[in-house]
Order: structure tokens, then C-alpha cells, then sequence
């Protein structure tokens, strides 16, 4: 491939002057004024761009450089918006000679005011939702034209026709549920030829993929989740693009992707990011090998790469109004060049929060993203929040296992006591499962009481809970015959489904059950300030037994978590540092007074979650 797209580049300047010039497309399509970055660079393709003259006449809106590279259908044209430029229309001529070749109306639009605004924090519940399988509000947009891959709902791992309308239509069922902040799997075009429905294969960084909507769609989706008090996280991909993106056809330069004499895989091996001894081979496989052979890997190191990243970045949340962005596969990128993103991006929404995806199994790997990390080397992610994988790892397995020294519901203490390793545990995103695993019910045998003791965990721990679609309904992945199963379609999401589970009535009494279930425990969480900021005391697990405290000035939480079989009376003595102010409480889950503290019952494999009184 790199000896191919040379040579090309080594011939087209012969013809060069046998060939019309002609405007194609602006990056980013239109900006606005106010940033406290001055500076914008547009990315300009079109056939022989490169030979035009370029001239924009518009108050505080100027070309301060033309960048060229290799490829004449670029140009990188870095510009200046002044303090004092106002909204309006630019107009960027290009000419050839004198003649315009093309014109191009650019929008400098005003900020929006971010005056009290927050990003997600341990005050909210993230819900995750992959939005092909979520629901299908709009049939019409369900085959577009242009796009290679049509809806096919019997191939799992096909498109199902889920959309941007089917999420906007069940947005009260989310907030119903008690749900604060919606993150959305990537929206974008993924015009690939198949197994595009997951998002993670983007051709077009700038537009809404046609078969979920219109950007205006997502813009509309955002203004209602607002409306309704919640959040709403976009998810961005840094680390690859889709093999059918427009410009690999035509790539600006050779190093606009990293390539190889033949088609190279990743490691995997996010661990040879802070690995003090790596080899240098291991080292770059992992950075600069792609992530599968339709996801070229794009090189951050580019300048002109980095740039068109960074801005639309800024361009989506000022654009939609976000409330955090959720980073995929985030060490497989140049790390120099994800700071100064969370850099640039803190420098304009200082109230804003991005988590990235680092997946790796030790508390001390996964801190190393994190902003502020007391790391070694000095390296700071500019990252406020991190997945965190080693409690993920933890809650696979501790309730499936035999109490030991070192094994059960111990798992769970063990991860909690390496928190030292964060600079901010709190704003760790705490899971069970999401779209790239089995679902949790699968890992635990589906024994629902298991399911209840995790959700019940995350849901109070230190962090931020995040939940995965159609967790809430007992949702599994069955037969493990790919991804598609770990993403099936929640049912009375199409027209046609034989039943609806977003109505009680078209639930099972068992999914009824676990709904209500979480139903009980979001809603109480909303507004609880303890579980929110609280701090967190917790004692060693003895005989399945795990108990830990949430307490602030003005209230305690007591949570009991029994991972045996059989019911466990508790004598809480050991407890007195917390407990001898308190002599009563109310069991949230159940509703139960609970006059005597001194002993208390605890259902086998069950969870108690206790308001304290004097």
C-alpha cells in the first residue's frame, strides 16, 4: 500500500497543469467566535486545490498561513479569528489565474453561554446505549441512499434500523428509570460494506451516519435530553477511521495513516504504554498497528492529523451542547497528542468531562491516564476520568467464586484499597458490563441475585455508575456467536415486536422484578449527596461478608453485601466506629425500618443498603 500511494503522489504533479482545480469540501464546516484559542486550521480538498489562490475578506477573520502538502487536493489553511470578529458569513474565494474555481460561505457562529453547566460526575448513572439495537423510531431512514450496507435485522451482527428517533422516543423511559446521563455509541457515518453497525468504523468525522439521522436530529436529541435534566455523552475515535473514509481514496499525505508494507494488527498490548521496560518493536506495534483490516490507524503525529481531531472535538460539543465525550480505545493513540486534546479542550470547557476507554487490569495501568497522575515520568493525560477495568474484572468473578484469602467478594475489597493509585477515584466510571463483553447475567450463570448485588454495588461505591441498555430487563447475550449477541435489540423497539418491554406489561415478573429493582435504588441515588461526595470506609470481608460505609456531616450509609449461598445473621460490633452514633435505619431496597442495629439479617447471595439514624 505505501509503495502504491507514493508512487501516485510522484505522478500527479506531471499533469498537474492539464487539470481543472474545483472545491470539494470545507473542515470544519463552519466555527464560531469567542474561543480563548485564537486559531483554526480548515482542512480544503477538492481536485488540484492546491494551484488556487486563496482570499477571504471578513472583519477579524483572517489566512495567516497556507499550508501544502504532498497531495494537491489539500490545503490546510491556518487561520485567525480575532477578540473582536463578529457572527457572520466569510466568504473564501479560490481562484485559478482569475477566475474563481470556487467560493465558499464560512459561518462564524456565537458561543453558546456555558455559564453553571456541568459535565457528568459521581452524581449521575450513566446509561449506555448502542443505538441500532436500542429502538427504531423512523422506518425511512432505515436503507439510505448512497450507504453500501442495508438493514438486515436476521444477521446479528448486521444493521437493525435503530436510530437517533427510537432513542428520542424513550427518553422518559430512561429518565424514568432513574438513568441521569445518556451515552450514546458513535453516531457517525460508517458507510462500510458490512459490520457497520457499531459505529467504531467512521468515514465521515462531520456528519450523522443517514440511517440514525441528521446532524440536526442529534442536535434536536440533545436539546431534549436536556430538557428532560440529563446529560449527554458522545463517543469519539481517535485511534482509527473506517477503511471507506473519503480520504483514504485519496490521502493528503503517505502519513496520514500509519502504514505498512502489508497489513499489520496491533498488539493490543495497552500495557506497553507505561511498560519501563519495552522493546521498541512492542512499543510501536502497539501505537502505530491497526486496530482490524477496515480500521486504518491514524498517525496523531501528523500535525495536520492532530489538528483536524482536536477541532472536531470542540466543534461537536459546541455544536450539540455536549456534556462529555467517551474516548474509545484510548492508549492505542500517540499520547502527546490525546493530552494536548484534553488540554484544549479543559482550556475552553473547564466544567467539561471526557472519559477514555484504557483497558487494562491493574489500578496502577489504568491511573497512569488519568489527569494528574503522579506518574514518573511526568506524562499528564490531561484525562479527568478513566473505565475502571480492574473493578470490571473483579465483579466478573466475586460472586462466582469460593471465599478464600484471596478470591470472592475479597476481589472487590482488593481493588478499592489500591485507589491510592488514582488521582481522583471518584470520577472513575464504575461497570458491570458494556458493548464489547458478555453481558454480566451471562458471566454469572444467570443468577439474578448476582446481577442485583453488582448493580447494587456500583451503584454506591466511590465513581460513577454506567449501566448497560437492557440490563434493567435481565438482557443476555445467549448463544456467544459474536458481538452481535453481547447487542441484541430491546424488545417493543420495532414495529412488530411481539412484546414491549418498555411498558411493565410487556415484561416478564422477573424483569419487572430487577427493573423495579433498579428502579428503587436510581431514584433514592438522585438525590443523595452522601453517595454523590461522600467519603468511603470499608471493612476486610470476613466469611462472604463485605461491609463498607458512605458518610458525610450529615448522613451515614451502611451497604452489607453477603456472597454466600445461605442467609448470614450479622453481629455488628466490629462496626462501632459507625454504629455507636446510630441505633436505627431504614433499608432502602425494601423499605424496611430497622430498629436494632446490633444484629442483622442479610438474604445469601443478597445486599443490604441501610440510611442510618441516631
Amino acid at each position: 500500500m505505501l509503495k502504491r500511494i507514493t508512487l501516485l503522489f510522484i505522478l500527479l504533479p506531471i499533469s498537474l497543469l492539464a487539470q481543472e482545480v474545483a472545491l470539494t469540501r470545507v473542515e470544519p464546516p463552519f466555527w464560531w467566535t469567542g474561543f480563548k484559542k485564537a486559531d483554526l486550521q480548515l482542512m480544503v480538498y477538492g481536485k488540484n486545490i492546491a494551484l488556487a489562490r486563496i482570499s477571504v475578506d471578513y472583519p477579524g477573520f483572517k489566512v495567516k498561513k497556507i499550508n501544502k502538502v504532498v497531495n494537491p487536493d489539500y490545503l490546510f489553511l491556518d487561520m485567525t479569528i480575532s477578540p473582536a470578529a463578529r457572527p457572520g458569513i466569510a466568504t473564501i474565494l479560490f481562484r485559478e489565474k482569475e477566475k474563481v474555481v470556487g467560493k465558499y460561505l464560512y459561518e462564524l457562529k456565537e458561543r453558546k453561554k456555558n455559564a453553571g453547566k456541568k459535565g457528568f460526575s459521581s452524581a449521575d448513572v450513566i446509561y449506555l446505549v448502542m443505538p441500532d439495537r436500542f429502538a427504531n423510531g423512523d422506518v425511512t431512514n432505515d436503507n439510505a441512499t448512497g450507504l453500501t450496507e442495508p438493514v438486515n435485522r436476521d444477521n446479528p451482527d448486521g444493521r437493525h434500523g435503530g436510530d437517533i428517533k427510537g432513542i428520542s422516543d424513550h427518553l422518559d423511559y430512561i429518565r424514568e428509570l432513574g438513568m441521569t446521563t445518556v451515552w450514546i455509541t458513535p453516531l457517525f457515518e460508517n458507510n462500510q460494506p458490512k459490520y457497520s453497525y457499531h459505529g467504531y468504523s467512521i468515514t465521515d468525522y462531520y456528519k450523522i451516519d443517514p440511517r440514525f439521522g441528521t446532524n440536526e436530529d442529534y442536535v434536536k436529541l440533545g436539546e431534549s435530553v436536556h430538557h428532560l435534566g440529563m446529560k449527554l455523552v458522545m463517543d469519539m475515535v481517535f485511534n482509527h477511521c473506517g477503511s471507506e473514509h473519503w480520504w483514504m481514496k485519496d490521502l493528503p499525505s503517505p502519513d496520514w495513516v500509519n502504514q505498512w508494507p502489508e497489513f499489520t494488527r496491533t498488539n493490543y498490548r495497552a500495557g506497553t504504554s507505561t511498560d519501563p521496560y519495552v522493546s521498541a518493536y512492542d512499543s510501536n506495534l502497539f501505537v502505530r498497528g491497526w486496530f482490524d483490516n477496515t480500521m486504518p490507524d491514524l498517525n496523531q503525529r501528523n500535525p495536520f492529523v492532530r489538528n483536524y481531531l482536536i477541532q472536531n472535538s470542540i466543534w461537536w460539543i459546541e455544536y450539540a451542547g455536549l456534556d462529555g465525550i467517551r474516548q474509545d480505545t484510548y492508549p492505542y493513540s500517540f499520547r502527546d497528542m490525546t493530552a494536548e486534546w484534553g488540554k484544549r479542550i479543559a482550556e475552553e470547557y473547564p466544567w467539561f468531562n471526557m472519559v477514555g476507554e484504557c483497558w487494562m487490569g491493574y489500578p496502577a495501568s489504568v491511573a497512569y491516564w488519568q489527569k494528574k497522575a503522579l506518574n514518573k515520568d511526568h506524562f499528564n493525560s490531561w484525562l479527568p476520568s478513566v473505565f475502571d477495568f480492574p473493578m470490571f474484572d473483579a465483579l466478573s468473578r466475586a460472586f462466582n467464586e469460593d471465599e478464600s484469602w484471596n478470591t470472592g467478594i475479597l476481589r472487590l475489597y482488593d481493588v478499592l484499597s489500591q485507589d491510592f493509585s488514582y488521582p481522583n477515584p471518584s470520577n472513575l466510571v464504575v461497570f458491570a458490563d458494556n458493548h464489547d463483553v458478555n453481558r454480566y447475567l451471562d458471566t454469572q450463570k444467570n443468577d439474578i441475585r448476582k446481577l442485583k448485588m453488582a448493580m447494587a454495588f456500583i451503584l454506591t461505591t466511590r465513581g460513577i455508575p454506567e449501566i448497560y441498555y437492557g440490563t434493567e430487563i435481565l438482557s443476555t447475550s445467549g448463544d456467544y456467536k459474536g458481538d452481535g449477541t453481547k447487542r441484541r435489540d430491546f424488545p417493543g423497539g420495532w414495529q412488530g415486536d411481539p412484546r414491549n418491554a418498555f411498558t411493565a406489561q410487556g415484561r416478564s415478573v422477573e424483569e419487572n422484578d430487577m427493573y423495579n429493582f433498579l428502579h428503587t435504588i436510581l431514584q433514592w441515588r438522585k438525590t443523595k449527596e452522601v453517595i454523590h461526595t461522600g467519603r468511603f470506609c470499608h471493612f476486610i470481608p470476613q466469611d462472604g461478608i463485605y461491609t463498607y460505609f458512605r458518610y458525610n456531616a450529615k448522613e451515614t450509609l451502611m451497604v452489607i453485601m453477603n456472597n454466600k449461598e445461605e442467609a448470614k445473621i450479622i453481629t455488628t460490633k466490629r462496626y462501632d466506629e459507625f454504629l455507636k452514633k446510630h441505633h436505627s435505619g431504614t433499608e432502602i431496597i425494601t423499605g424496611a425500618a430497622i430498629k436494632d442495629l446490633s444484629q442483622l439479617t442479610v438474604p445469601g447471595k443478597g445486599v443490604m443498603i441501610i440510611e442510618l439514624k441516631p
